[in-house]
């Protein structure tokens, strides 16, 4: 073997090897401050006063308990789950057919219709506000859950789209005419056929925008006034005063409040880098 070979065989194995490192430092950088939340929602205040590094020298669900009693935690986890799945199940269904209809049928408009879609991603949200808030004031929806849910649904347009499209687009005509050519319409074909196909980057759809939608703070804050619709992430604002002497109890909230989105993506992360490299490799 001569020395360009040798050059060449150490170079891959330090750039593998700093990818590594640097992969192993984001996932450290990731993963503490979730496992120092959750090992401090089991200490009382005295523990995390004396250590705030040190274990809990017994796991009670105490904190989880105080947390629920304080706050009313089960009243604005009611609202989040209502909220995120409704807006969740009605983008999903909605933006599946209209991506399906973009990536396998030309007509004319089509291509200006979809960059009109995906252009509202580059609008900031700042910018939408007053708009927004005057149209649900008028619509009677302020401090509604339906209010929440259209704009979630709304906001989580342009990212399923995009996956969905793509992912329709390159899935092969051949089962498609097949089933045209044995006489299903459009619904059957559609429903039966290239939806099961899509099961990846539906579940990467769904994924986003239900983590959106859990996590979402800024339009939850200004489009609610009261516990009736007010979602977790708003109400975990009002909590700091209602924890002030109670940090444990407070960390506890904040393990629920992240848990659900984190468990979400745990179970459908393969599906969603499937259809993401789908999306990258074929789109």
């Amino acid at each position: 073997m001569n020395n360009r070979s040798l050059a060449i065989r150490h170079d891959g194995v330090l750039t593998k090897t700093l990818c590594y490192l640097l992969m192993f430092l984001v996932a450290v950088i990731a993963i503490v401050p979730f496992i120092w939340i959750f090992l401090s929602s089991f200490k009382t205040n005295t523990e995390l006063y004396v250590s705030a590094m040190s274990l809990p020298q017994e796991f009670s669900f105490k904190n989880y308990a105080d947390a629920f009693s304080i706050s009313k935690m089960h009243e604005l986890y009611f609202n989040s789950i209502i909220i995120s799945l409704f807006a969740t199940v009605l983008s999903v269904i909605v933006f599946t057919m209209v991506a399906y209809v973009l990536a396998r049928y030309r007509f004319p408009g089509s291509k200006i219709i979809f960059a009109i879609m995906m252009t509202s991603i580059l609008i900031p949200a700042n910018a939408m506000i007053q708009p927004i808030y005057t149209v649900i004031r008028q619509l009677g929806l302020y401090d509604t859950k339906p209010a929440l849910i259209l704009i979630y649904g709304a906001f989580g347009l342009p990212t399923a789209l995009f996956v969905l499209k793509n992912y329709f687009g390159n899935l092969p005509k051949e089962m498609e005419e097949a089933a045209e050519i044995e006489g299903a319409g459009f619904f059957t074909v559609f429903w039966q056929i290239m939806l099961p196909m899509a099961k990846p980057a539906v579940a990467c759809a769904t994924t986003l925008i239900f983590i959106f939608s859990w996590n979402e703070f800024m339009f939850a804050h200004l489009m609610t006034a009261t516990t009736r619709s007010r979602t977790l992430p708003v109400a975990m604002r009002y909590f700091a005063s209602e924890f002030a002497f109670n940090n444990s109890a407070l960390f506890a909230a904040v393990m629920m409040v992240v848990v659900p989105s984190v468990v979400v993506y745990a179970i459908l992360q393969n599906q969603i880098m499937e259809s993401m490299v789908a999306g990258a490799i074929k789109g």
